[in-house]
This record gives structure tokens, C-alpha cells and sequence, in this order.
């Protein structure tokens, strides 16, 4: 065992995580602490063998829109290094000694192990999927979330000596269930979805909207069962046979895990750091935890500013932001990461699906009064070729006249349409704010009135009533 000192009396940062927010931190706390002349050492320790990846990149890649890991790859690790980031791959942080100022880390490869201390350190040990007793070590049954496992759906669905399985089965209706589901039925596999949820996206979504959602992955091919869970799953001979769902047998080639994440936090707390209610570390608006001690991305809960507490909201835009404004902060410049307003959109086969802000129940439990309405228009002016079906349910607060929230279904051009709603929200905004503002109308892209000011406009009747 060996311990490591800084060098020629320069500053050291060391990095535990080394993707979205672990290296936007490094590369930023580098530019900056350049740019006023102070020396900083960065070293970064990764246990996996990737780096700067999109995570959200990966069921495209399953489906076949992307045509390898490496375009999902924003900046490799020689890139890194050859920006002066000391980033070491498959190399394990075991220890986080606070009072010491250094880190232990094992070598995964040799079982080499060093100590290595530090001036600054940044956690960005990211989230780890949640795995189902019952799905710990079956063959074919996999989460959907990093590169590496990625590549291994790209070989499942490859097949065994050329056949391709037939059959598989998405267990989890959020985000990466329906993206998963949509990526199995494009390639062709008989694919069911299975969500606890009265709707898939239930935790995103209202019922009615997440119906829509449902709806769109029929039309896609995917059977889609709700209410329920899976109970257990049957192999034979090393390969998968039957899963039991809601007491009914299903037949299956494949599972596909997507129950969720947890944030990485063992490391932090065994040092003593404290954890939020949502169990992530709760950093400070420049991402500080603790003297010296920083964080971003998924192990960390969000300030929400529409809720006004912290929540949990695992998302690579949150992850890139924190990381660099850490990054800023540790290099010696002043910044601060202004929270979330819970935006988020995704695609279930030809339907757009984008929400932002709080669900009605939600806002009921937090004590305010609320008036929801939702309004069906058209993505394009009707006589438009272009027009595809659009919903648009909206929320406000009685009283202030506040929107709440938003959410979107419907075709070609539905979804980035969240955007209008998630500024209002960001700023504050009330919904007569929305139906005034000046927003572009040609008839390929809008109604003369948007489908969100004609929603917002409602509920701005609504709430004056």
C-alpha cells in the first residue's frame, strides 16, 4: 500500500465518479482555476471503464437509431487526460476519510490498493438501479441504464447462434420502461410492459394522460398490464421459460428491469454525511456538502422551485449543470445551480410525452388549491398535413393564479411544447401570463392559438372564477 501527496504545492481535486457530473466538475474547476492563475491537480477515479456517455443515449442504441457506444460518447477518457484530468478507470474508492483528507482506492484489475489524499473532493457516484429479489442472477434479465448494459441488450436481442428471443418483458412503466418497450418492439420483439402504476408514468403523469401513453405503446405493439407486478420469474437449463405477473403466467425470452434508481450514497455516509429525505445528499446552491466536500448529479436530491423543498430528480441536465457549477466553485469562481422545475420528455412510439412542475395530487397534499383542465387541439394548423392529435393538461393555484404544471401528449412537435410551461414555472408565471405571451404562429407549426395558451387560458378563466 502506497499514500500520494500533492504535487509542487498545487491544489488537488480528487473526482469519486467519473461521467456526467464528475467530469463537467473537473473540466470546469480546471478552465477556472487556469483562468486566474491558480495551479490545480485533478484526479479522477471511475470503477466502470466509460466515461462522459449518454446514459439517455442507450435504448436508442438498443432499438438500432444509434449505431454504436461510441457515439454516445461525448468525450473519451484520453480526451480527458489530454486536458490535464489524472482519470483512472477501473479503479474503486473504498474509503472516504474526512478528518485524514484522503481517499482509499482499489485497482480492479491488479487489487492494488493506495491512498491518495486530497484538498478538495467531489462526489459523483451516480445512482444504481434497483434489482427485484427475484431477478438476481436469471439469465436474461437486465436493467437498461449504462453502456455496459447496453451492449449487453445489443447481444440478447442478437440471439443465440442467430435467433433472436421472441418474447420480452419490461418490468417498470417510468421513463426507461416505456423507452425500453418502445426500443424491444421496433426490433421486432413481442414485448409486455408491466407497471405498478394505474397507468404507465404514474409517478409523471395523471391517469388520464398516462392513458395516452398506453395508448401509444398499443399502437406500437406492446401490451401494456397495469395494477400489477411481476411475482417471480422460471429458468430452464440457463435460459428463461415463464414469468409470473399478477398470478397469470407469461412466456419470456427476456426481462427487461426499469423499477427505478437509488442514489450511491454508502460511500458518503459511511464518512459521515448526512443524507436528505429523499436519501441523497443534499448540497448547498454552490454544491458543497461539507468543508471541502462537494457533490452533483443523481446521488444528490434537486431544489425544487415549485415545491420550494428538495426532491429527487435523477436527470442528465441536472447532472451537467451541478457538475459544473461545483466545478466553477472548486476552481475559485462563484456560481450556483438554481434547482429544477421537474421538466422531463420522453417518446412512446409515435406519441410525445412531457410533463413539468407538479401533479394535482401533489399539490393537494402540499395544502393548496388547485384547478386543473385540460384542453385536445392540434400540433399544426387543422388543414395542415402536418396536424397531428395533441392533449395539454394544465394546473394553477386559486388564489395567486400560479401554474403549477403541465403535461403534454400527442404527435409530431407535442413535446417540446413543455418548454413554454417550464419558463412560466421557472419564472414564476401565472397562466393569463402563458395565453398573452408572444409565441410564433405559421400554420405548419401552431393553431393561431397554441394548444398550451389555449390550455392556459382555460384555466386562466378557471382560476378568476
Amino acid at each position: 500500500m502506497t499514500r500520494t501527496a500533492g504535487r509542487g504545492g498545487a491544489r488537488r481535486l480528487v473526482v469519486i465518479g467519473a461521467d456526467a457530473a464528475g467530469m463537467s466538475a473537473a473540466s470546469q474547476a480546471l478552465r477556472v482555476a487556469a483562468a486566474r492563475g491558480e495551479r490545480l491537480e485533478v484526479i479522477a477515479f471511475e470503477s466502470g471503464e466509460h466515461t462522459s456517455y449518454s446514459q439517455c443515449g442507450v435504448p436508442y442504441w438498443v432499438a438500432g437509431d444509434v449505431d454504436s457506444a461510441d457515439a454516445l460518447v461525448a468525450r473519451t477518457a484520453e480526451q480527458h487526460r489530454a486536458n490535464g484530468i489524472d482519470l483512472r478507470l477501473r479503479t474503486e474508492v473504498t474509503e472516504l476519510d474526512l478528518d485524514r483528507r484522503e481517499v482509499a482506492v482499489r485497482v480492479l484489475d491488479s487489487g492494488r490498493t493506495e491512498r491518495v489524499g486530497f484538498d478538495d473532493v467531489l462526489l459523483a457516484t451516480g445512482a444504481a438501479e434497483v434489482w427485484p429479489d427475484w431477478a438476481r442472477g436469471l439469465p436474461g434479465v437486465h436493467p437498461v441504464k449504462t453502456l455496459d448494459d447496453g451492449a449487453t441488450w445489443r447481444s440478447l436481442l442478437a440471439g443465440r447462434d442467430g435467433e433472436p428471443p421472441r418474447r420480452a418483458i419490461v418490468v417498470g412503466g417510468g421513463f426507461i420502461g416505456v423507452e425500453a418497450a418502445e426500443a424491444f418492439a421496433r426490433r421486432g420483439v413481442q414485448t409486455l410492459l408491466v407497471t405498478r402504476g394505474e397507468e404507465p408514468m404514474s409517478s409523471s403523469l395523471d391517469p388520464a394522460m398516462g392513458a395516452l401513453v398506453r395508448e401509444g405503446l398499443e399502437r406500437l405493439g406492446v401490451e401494456v398490464v397495469c395494477g400489477t407486478e411481476v411475482e417471480g420469474v422460471e429458468s430452464r437449463a440457463g435460459e428463461l421459460t415463464t414469468a409470473c405477473i399478477g398470478g397469470h403466467e407469461h412466456r419470456a425470452d427476456v426481462v427487461a428491469l426499469a423499477v427505478g434508481v437509488r442514489p450511491r450514497v454508502e460511500l458518503a455516509t459511511a464518512a459521515g454525511l448526512r443524507v436528505g429525505d429523499h436519501s441523497g445528499l443534499v448540497p448547498d446552491h454552490t454544491q458543497r456538502v461539507a468543508d471541502g466536500v462537494w457533490s452533483a448529479g443523481d446521488c444528490c436530491e434537486v431544489w425544487d422551485r415549485v415545491l420550494e423543498q428538495y426532491w429527487y430528480t435523477p436527470l442528465g441536465t441536472h447532472a451537467n449543470k451541478a457538475g459544473r457549477v461545483a466545478g466553477t466553485n472548486i476552481g475559485g469562481g462563484s456560481a450556483r445551480f438554481a434547482g429544477s422545475v421537474g421538466t422531463a420528455i420522453t417518446r412512446a412510439g409515435e406519441a410525445e410525452v412531457a410533463r413539468t412542475g407538479v401533479l394535482a395530487d401533489w399539490a393537494r397534499r402540499h395544502g393548496w388549491d388547485v384547478e386543473q383542465v385540460t384542453v385536445r387541439s392540434t400540433t399544426a394548423s387543422g388543414y395542415m398535413p402536418e396536424a397531428d392529435p395533441i392533449t395539454v393538461s394544465v394546473l394553477g393555484e386559486r388564489g395567486t393564479g400560479r401554474l403549477l404544471g403541465a403535461q403534454i401528449v400527442g404527435g409530431r412537435g407535442a413535446g417540446k411544447r413543455i418548454d413554454v410551461a417550464a419558463m412560466a414555472l421557472w419564472s414564476g408565471l401565472g397562466a393569463h401570463d402563458v395565453a398573452a405571451a408572444d409565441l410564433a404562429y405559421a400554420p405548419p407549426f401552431s393553431p393561431v392559438w397554441d394548444p398550451v395558451q389555449i390550455a392556459c387560458r382555460k384555466l386562466a378563466d378557471a382560476l378568476s372564477r
